[in-house]
Order: structure tokens, then sequence, then C-alpha cells
């Protein structure tokens, strides 16, 4: 009993079985095979059970039958590979081959088995080999469909990844079977693992054999790719996937060459566009591979077929590819090391290329003189020895053209052409200098540039100034007569040329080649502006002393790229800003402005070099402190400089200074520095300031005078320009000083720093009780404040800033802050500064809250900011009263401005409706920033947009004839935007639209004029051919 029991345990899974392979074989279901996988793979039958529930199945008469049965064991082992034993592999591949033998039907599922067998680890070694040559043998594969053939190329894959050395053995059969494989194919999803198998063929050396120019003609025959991907492809391939994975196969070995050039050469010199691009990029990849061997033969073609499309083509980009095929095949040529019998392919290759260039050089009023340069450029780049060639031999000819022609046009285009083979010389470094190609012609060069420079031509002295910077940044090519010239050529045309490009282009020269040649700018420039800077102008007229003034200050920061120039020039500028307490030099604000520009300019240059950004931080920072300090002191004589100093824009553009100089301090150097500033502002102590015997007392926050408390900005510059892990001492104090001064309404300047830098400091602290208590003292400040009548601004200011530290952080207290803020929408007095306020959130920051000055701004805020607080608004937008919905606008508008469209797109649907009502809205500060939102949703968005196309086409129309400019211009613009929408929709609007714009055609503003020319001009167009 025991025994029979036994018997029917055993045979009930067998059963089972059998039932899953007969619903699969022949009730045609799906299902059963991936339940007997599953089966498989968690020990509930063998494969060889499967194999027996099977057997009937497997000797059917009929094909089908045979070939679902076979399906049914390959779908188990694509799963189940990794289970099996060595020996079910051997008899597993024995009976497979076997099948290869089989009906037509059968093959597919066969390959799809040996697919499967190709990955097993348990494979035996040989077996690869047997099953390949009976794939190579019995398998037509051409024959069979896509998926099939795709199969066939995975099992080749598969084996040459885990059984290299084994199909190794089989030497030029292998290339030879498998060429027969890929013969016709015509799929590109197939062509891709083809071009790949092809690749490994030739870069892991197997043998080809007697069969290079087979194995070419079978991947040659689909160059150049042509192929147009399906709309909605679900395979993705592109065009570009198949030409790179096909150009990787062509350039893989010389032994194409012989076939390959030919067959290149005739494709450039066809009429395809795409043919020539694939072509020439094609040789350009091959150039890294072939020798001058290969090459030899086929030179005059390749040159005589790039020099035509260089010469002749429409088209940039071919001739792009041209001069970068050319440069590839002299720099092949450079490399090939010569038999001292061979003869130097490069020296002929370059002297074909000077014999059918170098005469057009001579006419630089025809067309052909630039082809021939990028020509002769392109080919001298591409090595030391080229470059030597070419160099030497049109050097000469250009040096004497340029003496032989008068005119300025011309001698620019030869100037330009000299420049461009001066830039190659910067390629390549020689140890000896009189190696050097251009040590010849030094002198013919340097007075060739200082004719440049003197000729009254602009565009020929910028030229020129660009070739003195290229000159001087060779080593030892200028003598110091030489440099002594050309500053003075920069100086005169610093100073003298009216032309602001020459100007501009001189001072970036005087730049550069300040780095090189410090001593030499230190001796014969500094001391000529230093006299400019100082020297009485007093009888020149205003704007001529105002511009030479400017122009002073620029040149200084222009040159401040030495450390050792920086210690000179930063001198220069502080003493000059210091005389303006002693001889009232700068007597406007724009004056004391243009030094502090110039002094962040340097200080931005120093940002390269720790040492010189220190020495200008410790140089700098306490004497702008100190001037300041001494302003803000009550004097009974009415100085000028504390007229200027305490202004507004003086003050912001010295606080940008001491910013600019503060950022990038070390932790270290920064702990040392706000160990003295922070003093002086809370005790007073000013030992630190050079010249700090001040008359008297420096007390902020004490009942500080208000230029004192003025001062409160340049605190905010400095501490929220400090690293995040630097300790400020006294920070609580600090804080609440900085509360108080917030709220105080004496001075909306002095409070408004101090909610700034009481922001910056609270954006930076880390999470813990101390930030805790700081934001309920805060809060409770905030509250106070906009209970009274007399500090309810400067609280709401506060309120702005504290959200505005918490939103860039992500700090959970920020949605009740900015709930706080919603609120105040409907205030009548502060409502619409609120409004406003969304704009400052959503912004990055200029002074404080920045990433430069160290603050904590996450990636995604205004993202966050736009799911967690956009549908409050809009609530509230609906629930309000009509007086204050546009306060609601406007904040919404504000919002979705500075949003990243990406964001927005999704949601536009839902808030396009607001949208719209917004440009209702009479404020125009809500009208520009709809409009600045809407045109580029008009572009990237034309589906939804055309379902409102009614209204739009209204409102445009009507806001382009707003009293703001800026609205009109906006409005225009977006009426140019519309006509990326569906022609179909907009035609019914075009002539009431060309109507309407006729108007603003004479508008008295000539950006509104410029924008309605464009706009009229595509409505024009609309629905034209081509359009």
């Amino acid at each position: 009993m025991a025994a029979a029991a036994a018997l029917e345990e055993a045979a009930a899974p067998m059963g089972a079985l059998c039932g899953l392979v007969q619903d699969f074989v022949m009730g045609q279901q799906e299902g059963p095979a991936d339940q007997v996988a599953a089966d498989v793979k968690s020990g509930g039958y063998t494969v060889l059970q499967v194999v027996e529930a099977l057997g009937s199945s497997l000797e059917n008469p009929e094909p089908r039958t045979r070939a679902r049965g076979i399906q049914l064991l390959s779908q188990v082992l694509l799963q189940c590979h990794s289970l099996l034993l060595e020996k079910e592999v051997v008899h597993l591949i024995l009976f497979y081959e076997n099948r290869l033998k089989d009906h037509h039907l059968v093959i597919p599922p066969v390959l799809q088995g040996l697919r499967a067998l190709s990955l097993s680890v348990a494979l035996p070694p040989g077996l690869a080999v047997s099953v390949l040559k009976a794939i190579f043998q019995e398998v037509h594969v051409q024959s069979l469909l896509q998926v099939d053939r795709h199969t066939v190329f995975s099992i080749i894959t598969n084996f040459m990844r885990s059984r290299e050395e084994e199909l190794k053995g089989l030497g030029a059969d292998f290339t030879f079977g498998f060429i027969q494989v890929m013969d016709g194919e015509k799929d590109p999803r197939n062509l891709l693992l083809a071009f790949r198998i092809v690749h490994d063929l030739i870069s892991k050396d197997y043998s080809l054999g007697p069969f290079v120019e087979e194995l070419f003609e079978v991947t040659s025959c689909y160059f150049p790719i042509d192929f147009t991907p399906p709309p909605n492809d679900p395979y993705g391939i592109q065009r570009d996937d198949l030409i790179l994975s096909l150009r990787a196969v062509l350039a893989s070995t010389p032994r194409f060459a012989e076939f390959l050039l030919p067959l290149l050469i005739e494709k450039v010199d066809s009429e395809i566009l795409s043919a020539k691009l694939d072509s020439l990029q094609t040789l350009n990849a091959c150039c890294s591979v072939y020798g001058q061997k290969e090459l030899k033969d086929f030179l005059p073609s390749l040159w005589s077929s790039i020099r035509r499309e260089v010469f002749q083509t429409a088209s940039e980009r071919v001739e792009a590819e041209g001069l970068a095929a050319l440069h590839s095949l002299t720099a092949c040529l450079s490399c090939s090391v010569l038999r001292a019998d061979a003869e130097d392919l490069l020296d002929s290759f370059l002297s074909n290329i000077l014999q059918d260039c170098r005469h057009h050089l001579c006419e630089p009023d025809m067309k052909l003189v630039w082809p021939s340069a990028k020509l002769l450029q392109a080919a001298a780049g591409a090595s030391a020895r080229a470059c030597e060639h070419i160099t030497s031999n049109v050097l000469p000819l250009l040096l004497e053209q340029f003496h032989k022609h008068s005119q300025s046009n011309q001698r620019r285009t030869i100037l330009e052409m000299i420049l461009g083979f001066l830039k190659l010389q910067q390629k390549w470094s020689y140890e000896d200098k009189d190696e050097r190609p251009l040590s010849s012609f030094k002198d013919q060069l340097c007075s060739l540039v200082f004719m440049a420079l003197t000729d009254p031509s602009t565009q020929l002295q910028l030229v020129g100034i660009r070739t003195l910077t290229v000159l001087g940044a060779q080593p030892d090519l200028l003598s110091s007569g030489d440099l002594e010239l050309a500053i003075g050529h920069l100086y005169r045309l610093s100073f003298l040329e009216e032309d602001s490009q020459s100007w501009v282009a001189a001072l970036e020269a005087s730049g550069t080649l300040t780095t090189l040649y410090p001593r030499a700018f230190s001796s014969h420039l500094l001391p000529k502006l230093a006299e400019e800077l100082h020297k009485d102008v007093a009888r020149e007229d205003g704007s001529s002393k105002c511009s030479k003034h400017f122009r002073c200050l620029q040149a200084l920061s222009a040159v401040s790229t030495h450390p050792s120039i920086v210690k000179e020039t930063l001198p220069l500028l502080l003493q000059h800003l210091c005389q303006t307490n002693k001889g009232n030099v700068i007597t406007e604000a724009s004056g004391v402005i243009a030094v502090c520009q110039s002094l962040q300019q340097v200080a931005e240059k120093c940002q390269q070099d720790p040492e010189s950004y220190w020495y200008f931080h410790e140089t700098a920072v306490p004497c702008l402190f100190a001037l300041a300090v001494q302003a803000s002191m009550p004097e009974k004589e009415s100085l000028v400089l504390r007229k200027v100093l305490l202004q507004d824009e003086v003050l912001a553009a010295l606080a940008s200074v001491i910013g600019t100089a503060t950022t990038h301090l070390s932790p270290e150097l920064a702990a040392q520095s706000v160990t003295c500033v922070i003093p002086l502002f809370l005790d007073g102590n000013t030992s630190f300031l050079p010249e700090n015997s001040f008359p008297g007392q420096f007390q902020p926050f004490q009942d500080g005078s208000s230029g004192q408390r003025r001062l409160v900005a340049l605190l905010m510059a400095f501490v929220c320009s400090l690293p995040r892990n630097v300790e400020i001492p006294q920070l609580n104090r600090l804080m609440r000083e900085l509360l108080e001064q917030s709220c105080s309404h004496n001075c909306p300047f002095s409070s408004t720093a101090a909610a700034k830098c009481f922001a910056g400091l609270l954006n930076k602290q880390p999470p813990g009780q101390q930030l805790d208590d700081l934001l309920q003292l805060a809060m409770d400040t905030v509250e106070a404040g906009l209970a009274s009548e007399s500090s309810r601004n400067q609280a709401f200011t506060l309120l702005l800033w504290v959200t505005k530290a918490l939103v860039l952080r992500y700090h959970p207290l920020s949605t009740c802050l900015t709930t706080r803020l919603m609120g105040l929408l409907s205030d009548p007095e502060l409502g619409p500064a609120a409004a406003d306020g969304f704009s400052l959130l959503m912004s990055d920051g200029s002074d404080v809250l920045t990433r430069a000055g160290h603050a904590d701004v996450r990636i995604m805020f205004r993202q966050r900011f736009f799911t967690d607080n956009v549908p409050a608004l809009v609530q509230g937008f609906h629930a309000a009263p009509q007086d204050v919905k546009p306060n609601y606008l406007k904040g919404l508008s504000h919002v979705l401005n500075r949003l990243p469209k990406t964001v927005l797109l999704p949601e536009l649907p839902t808030l396009l409706s607001l949208l719209l009502e917004a440009l209702s809205c009479p404020d125009s500060v809500v009208q520009l920033s709809t409009l600045s939102c809407l045109q580029p949703l008009l572009l990237e968005a034309p589906q939804v947009m055309s379902l409102h196309v009614d209204i739009l086409v209204t409102k445009f129309l009507d806001l382009s004839s707003s009293h703001s400019m800026a609205v009109r211009i906006a409005a225009l613009q977006c009426m140019h935007a519309l006509t990326r929408l569906p022609a179909p929709v907009l035609l019914p609007y075009k002539a009431q639209v060309i109507r309407a714009l006729a108007k603003p055609l004479d508008d008295k503003k000539r950006l509104v004029r410029k924008e309605a020319v464009s706009a009229r001009g595509e409505w024009f167009l609309l629905g034209s051919p081509g359009s």
C-alpha cells in the first residue's frame, strides 16, 4: 500500500506537467510555458522530466506540433539555462543540432533553444564550434524571419563573448560562415548586431584568411547608410546609430584600405550631401589606423576631392568635414615612420597643397583666398613638421602681399591669414630658439603689427591687436624694445581712440600680455596710468575728463592679471578713492561707483590665485570699511565724501566689492577676518582699520546716526559671503541687533539691509535649537511689526526675506510663512507689495542668498514652491473679492514666469484661464510678467494654446497699444510667437491682425517698430507655400 501511494505521489506532478504540455502544444496557449519554467526554477520538475513529457510531441509526424513542442522546451531553457548540468547541455545540443535538418517550421524554435544553450556556463569545450558549423551548413539564414535572423546573430555574439579561443580555432571558416549569414541582411535591428560582430572579428584578431575583400563587400554595401526610422519606432534605432556602427567597421583595419578609399572618393564626388559628409567623416576615422603604405596610391585623388569640396561647396558642414579630413590625412603622413630609402610622402603631399593654394593668397579680394588659407591651415595644424613646412613657404608671401597692397580691407584679410598661421605655432614646442619657424620673421611681423595698430581703419586695428596678443604668447619672440612699443600702442588705443571696439580689444590684450610680461607692463604702462589718474584735468571739458577717468580705471583693472601687478594697481585704486576725503577728486556718485566697479573686477581676477585674493581682501576690505566709517561720522563741515559715500547706489557698489572679496576665502582666513569685522559693528572696535583716528564712536546698532546705520549694508555683504562652516562670534547678539534694526522706520535702506543680513545668516544656520529660537524671535518681531502702523512695511520686508531664506533650504516653517504672506494679499495696504514678493521668492539673489555666497540653495526649490503653493493661490483667487483678485493674479504670474517650462507645461490646461485673465489686469507689471510667461508656451505647447487663439489674438492686439513700452514689445513678440500655432487655426484672423499691426509700425519707439515689422511680416507669410 505504501509503495502504491508513493507511485501515485510521483505520478501526480508528472500528470500536471503533461497537462501543461498538452495545453501549450495542442491548445495553443502561451501561459503554460512560463508556468513550466517557473516550476523548473523552483525545483518542481527537472529539464529531463520536461523532455520526457514532450516525448510524443517531439516525435509527432506533424511539423507544427513538433515546432510547438520544441518551442516549449526552448522557452523553458531560456529562463533556466543557468540550472543545466554539462551532461544535459551535451544531449540538448546534439538534439537541437539534429533538428536543424528538420522542416523549416521547426527551425525558429530550434534556434531559440540554441540561443539559450549558448548562454549556459556548463557548455563543454568544442560544442560552440559544432553548433556554429551546423547553423552555417544547415540553415539558410536570410530566408528566415527578422526575429529568427536576430537569434542567429545573438548566438554568434554569445559564443564570441564566451568561447573566443575555440572560434578562432576554426580559422577563416568562421569568417566565411558569418559572411554567408550576414549577406543580404536588411533589417536595422539585425545590422547593428552584425556590424558589432564584424568589428569584433577584426579588433579581436580573428583569422580573415582570403576573405578580406568578401568581408568588406558584405559590410560596405550599406555605405552610405540611407535609413529613416519609422514614426513611433519602439526600438529607437536612429540613422546615426547605424552610421557610427558601420564606420567603426570600415575604419577598423588597414586591410580594407585598397577597397574603401576608392569608394570614399566616389561618394565624396557624388552630388548627395549626406554621402559627402559620411565619406569625409569615415576618411577622418580611417586616418587614425592607416599608414603611408595604405594612403600612398590614393593621395592625389583624395586631395583633389577635398580641394574641390572646400573650393566649391555651398555647405559649411561639408567644408568643415573636408578640412578635418585633410588635417587627419596630414597627421597620418606625419606620424608614419620612414625607412631611410623611402619617399617622404608628407613632403610631396604638402608641396601639392602649396602648389594648388599658394597663388590664391595673392588675391585678397577674390573668393578663393579664404578657402585656400583654410586648407593650408588645416594641413599645417596637423604636426610640427607640416606647420614648419607650410609656414616657411606661406609667411614670406603674405608679408610681401601686406606691403604690396595699400587698402585697409585687403591688409586686414592678409593679416587675418597671418594670424591664423601664427595661432598654429602655439600648438608646438621647440627646445632650441633657432628652430622656431617664426624666429626669422619676428622683425617683419612686429613691424607689420605696429603698422596695423596705427592704421586709421578700426577693423585692421582689431586684427592687429589680436595678432600682437598671439605674437606675445610665443616665447622669446618679442624683444624688450618691441614690448615697449607694443605697450605704447595699447596705451594710445586705450585713451586716444574714440572707437569703443579698439578700446575694449586693447584692454583685453593688455590683460593677456600682462600675465606673460608683468615687469614690462609695470615699468612702461602702470606709471602712465597712475599719472593719468592723478593729473589735473580741470582744463578739459567734463565729458572728456569723465571718459578718460573711466578708461584709466578700466585699464588698471584689466591689467591686474598677475599677482605682482595687483600689488601695484590695488593701492592706486584705493588711494584714488581715499583722495575724496582730502581733495574732492571725485565729486559725483558715478565716479565712486566706477572705482568700485574696477575694484570688483580686480577681485574677480584674483579669485583664481589664493595668495592674491587674500592680499586683496586684507588690503581692500579694511580700507573700504574705514572710508565708510569716516563718512558716517557726524561732521560740522559738509564734506563731499559724506554726501557721496552714503548714497544708496554707492553703498551697494562698496558692498559688491566686499562680497566679491570674501566669497572665495578659505574657512581659516575667513574666520580670521570675521573676528575683526563683527566687533567693529557690535562694539565699535576700529583697531583693524587703517588710519583709525575717527572723530567719534562707531555704533551702528546702539543709537548710531542714520549714516552709521546705513553701513549695515556693508556688514551684510561681508557676513553673507562667508563660507557656511565659518563660526560667527556673538551670533545671537548680532541677530537680535539686526532684527531690531530691520523694523526701524527711520531709514528704509538700513532696515532692508538688516532684514537681508538676518535672512542670509538664518539660511546658513545649521538645524538645531539655536535656529528654532531665532525663527521664533523673528516671527514674534514680524507679528508685532505688522500690528504696528509705523513699522508695517519694515515688518513685511523682514517676513519676505526670512521666507525666502527658508524656502531656498526647504525648511518646514517655510510653508507657514508662505501662507502668512498669501494672507497679506488681501491687505489693502500691503497687498500689492505681497504680490510682488512672490517675484523675490522665485528669483535668484544678487547680493545675499546666492550660491556664490555659499547660501543653502536647493536645486529644485522653484518646483517645490510651485507644487506646495500654487493650488492655494488659485483657490485664494477664486475666493477673493474683486478688488483683491489682481494681487493674486500678479503673485501667480510671478511664480509661473520664473518656473522651468518643463514643469509648467503639464499644468498648463488648468492654469491657462488664470493667465489669460491676468492679461486683463490693469497693472503693467502683471501684464509684462504674464506675457513673458506666455511667449515660450506658444512655442512649446501650440496644441493647448490653439484652443484659446481667439482670446489670445484679442488680448495681444489690445496690449500692443499699452502705455508701457515694455508691454508693447512683449505683446508684439507674443503676436510673432502666435504664428507657430497651426496655420488653419490662425488663418481666420490673418486679415484682422495685419490691419491691427499697422498701428505699431508708427510707434514713437524704434524697438517697438522693430518688433511690429517682424510680427507683421510673419503674419503676412502665414499660409503661404513653404511657411
